[in-house]
């Protein structure tokens, strides 16, 4: 078969499919075929791929003061304060004795909450504390 031959078939088919008919057709393929490429593309960006929140247990040793395993169970460096490993207070991330910590040393919590259930305290010299 030809290509001119095929086109004058298919012309033929398409003259017997009503016209209402044909456009609902291509309207529904076109929207499938749409949204289709729309699942793929996402899946190729990543959708549902980004970040996860997870909980974190802190618990406090019996001295009172931040426990060995409190200290490495803090979030990540951005949190609402910041504390020392090897301190008892925790800092607002702008105040001086925040700053004074080495990035290494630095343990992080979501809040302060967080910060006091890992036995740390406000620290005096942070105002907002």
């Amino acid at each position: 078969m030809i290509v001119s031959e095929f086109a004058a078939r298919s012309k033929l088919v398409l003259q017997k499919i009503p016209r209402d008919v044909l456009i609902v057709a291509i309207l529904f393929f076109s929207s499938s075929a749409s949204f289709g490429l729309g699942i793929l593309a996402g899946r190729d960006i990543g959708q549902g791929s980004g970040f996860s929140i997870t909980e974190i247990p802190l618990t406090a040793s019996p001295q009172g003061g931040p426990s060995a395993a409190a200290v490495p169970a803090a979030i990540p460096a951005g949190g609402q304060v910041v504390a020392s490993k090897s301190g008892s207070k925790y800092h607002l991330p702008w105040c001086s004795g925040a700053q004074a910590i080495k990035e290494e040393n630095k343990v992080w919590f979501a809040s302060r909450e967080a910060a006091e259930a890992a036995g740390y305290e406000p620290a005096a010299n942070c105002k907002g504390l």
